[in-house]
């Protein structure tokens, strides 16, 4: 891992901003995201483990209410996290991490074991499939519903044995979970008191070891288990 860069953060833009637009391709390259999403974290967590904090500028939006000029001249599709590199915009953040990783200098985030390389693929692929099933979960039977998903990750972080992540070290694969995990761990033990982590040893190891790290704790911006539920309630559970 580079060396923890403490940077301070740009202003968060909404439709009202009177900052005007970035100078679109003018060879600066650009992460545009926002603070509360925990896809464009994942793009966030990649660059500063790989230390790219002069390297990739954010463009930090307020998710709700981004400026029009972001739709009209950068992202049609109006999502966050995209990337402004090389003249082209980039978007999805699974496809991002693996972009940012191949395609800047810094420490390589998934290793040359062709076995790992394998299983990376397998867990990416389910990704989603775990996202879906926890979220809508909290407007069902929760421990139920989501109880399956939370047990796959623990007998995905028992395959290998060389370290507590998924691939034993730190990797693209824990990058790509833990903004979600930790952040429904954090929803489920305070709105719905469910704790995923009882009975899953692996997986309780897992997110006190990431949240060991300064370069997590960094793009984690609900550390407030009340503030995260209440911005989650507001938003999806009304």
């Amino acid at each position: 891992m580079a060396s923890v860069v403490y940077e301070n953060l740009p202003p968060v833009l909404d439709s009202k901003s009177e900052q005007p637009p970035p100078p679109l391709f003018d060879g600066t390259t650009r992460l545009y995201m926002a603070y509360t999403c925990p896809f464009a974290q994942r793009v966030w967590l990649t660059r500063n483990y790989k230390g790219l904090q002069d390297e990739i500028k954010l463009v930090a939006f307020d998710l709700q209410d981004k400026p029009a000029w972001y739709k009209e001249k950068v992202y049609p599709s109006n999502k966050v996290p995209s990337l402004e590199h090389n003249g082209k915009i980039i978007g999805e953040s699974l496809d991002l991490i693996n972009y940012v990783d191949s395609n800047f200098e810094g420490p390589s985030l998934l290793p040359d074991d062709p076995e790992k390389r394998k299983f990376a693929e397998e867990l990416f692929s389910y990704s989603d499939t775990f996202i879906k099933d926890v979220s809508t979960s909290f407007k069902g039977d929760t421990a139920k519903e989501a109880g399956p998903a939370f047990d796959f990750l623990e007998k995905a972080l028992d395959k290998f044995d060389d370290g507590p992540f998924f691939l034993g070290r730190f990797s693209l694969v824990d990058i790509a979970y833990i903004p979600f995990v930790d952040g429904y761990q954090m929803i489920l033990s305070e709105g719905f008191k469910y704790d995923a982590t009882i009975g899953r040893p692996k997986l309780a190891a897992w997110i006190e070891e990431l949240n060991k790290m300064d370069v997590y704790k960094q793009t984690k911006y609900f550390k407030d288990p009340k503030q995260l539920f209440e911005y989650y309630r507001i938003r999806f559970l009304q």
